[in-house]
């Protein structure tokens, strides 16, 4: 009998890549949502964060849980309302969970939590960040992703094995950050934002999943690991080598931090500040990147030759 993974965003982009990928190798995946969807091949359990309500049956059998449910980051701007909404649908949604697998028996065995390399700080410059930096950021999203991961640790409590993969850019076909530059880049209209000296450390959406399976099937991982690809680029050098593969101009000047931050506020830190992370802790459990170089993933996704 396979193993059954509950995974929680599953419909999202990365959750519903995943969830593929891993039917693909013979899991059994079931979906927590909000809403059940009638014509996803994936059995739908529903939630409710606000109302504590987890349906019946959710966690009957399930060995492992992927946390991805949350709100988009970059979706709107950085109201206090959005920000308790960003929060929830992270902290929440995990201690519901934690909640429910404590008040009863269950089968889980590991906990893989999705996290985010903000928690580092909106700006840390060329210092190369690694899972054992004890000094973090204490802006907004470094705030909430330290409560993100501490409510991922509870889950230790109930002896279940604990990950937490420190998400960066994640580069996919079906949207998310590519989405938003392609466009943008085949029109020859690239600019790089602020200094455009940032750093962006940045993942194939296929090294990502493999990733999750990794912490899946290799009971010695747990903790805290960084999910990005070995060579980030700064944001100048991204928009250069986008611009290269679909062999368009890039020639405009940078588009100065303080537009940004008229259009988009606070949430424009995100945007203008960058992280240079390491993945040198994941490749030293045996993860093998599939692709390393950033031109040879923009190449695979928009199937350029």
């Amino acid at each position: 009998m396979s193993s059954k993974i509950l995974i929680t965003g599953g419909s999202g982009l990365i959750g519903s890549h995943l969830s593929e990928i891993l039917l693909g190798k013979g899991y059994e995946v079931v979906h927590l949502s909000r809403y059940r969807n009638k014509v996803s091949k994936f059995q739908t359990f529903t939630w409710d964060i606000n109302k504590g309500h987890i349906e019946e049956g959710a966690f009957e059998n399930v060995k492992y849980i992927i946390h991805l449910a949350g709100a988009g980051i970059a979706d709107k701007r950085w109201t206090d309302k959005r920000k308790q909404i960003l929060t929830s649908s992270r902290v929440d949604s995990a201690s519901l969970i934690y909640t429910w697998l404590k008040s009863g028996d269950h089968s889980v065995e590991a906990f893989i939590s999705a996290s985010a390399i903000g928690i580092y700080g909106f700006d840390t410059g060329g210092i190369l960040q690694s899972e054992d930096r004890i000094q973090l950021g204490d802006d907004f999203l470094a705030t909430l992703t330290k409560k993100w991961e501490t409510a991922a640790d509870q889950f230790t409590d109930l002896g279940i094995r604990v990950i937490k993969l420190r998400i960066g850019l994640v580069l996919s076909k079906k949207g998310g950050l590519l989405g938003k530059l392609v466009p943008l880049a085949k029109l020859g209209l690239s600019s790089a934002f602020g200094s455009g000296e940032q750093y962006m450390s940045w993942i194939h959406i296929d090294d990502l999943a493999n990733m999750f399976i990794k912490a899946i099937e290799n009971p010695e991982i747990h903790g805290v690991y960084n999910a990005v690809a070995p060579k980030p680029v700064t944001n100048k050098e991204f928009l250069k080598q986008l611009s290269e593969v679909l062999q368009k101009p890039y020639f405009l000047p940078n588009t100065p931090k303080f537009i940004l931050s008229l259009v988009l506020g606070e949430l424009s830190s995100a945007i203008t500040g960058g992280n240079k992370v390491s993945s040198k802790k994941i490749e030293e459990v045996g993860f093998n990147f599939q692709f390393p170089e950033l031109s040879e993933a923009i190449r695979d996704l928009l199937k350029v030759t």
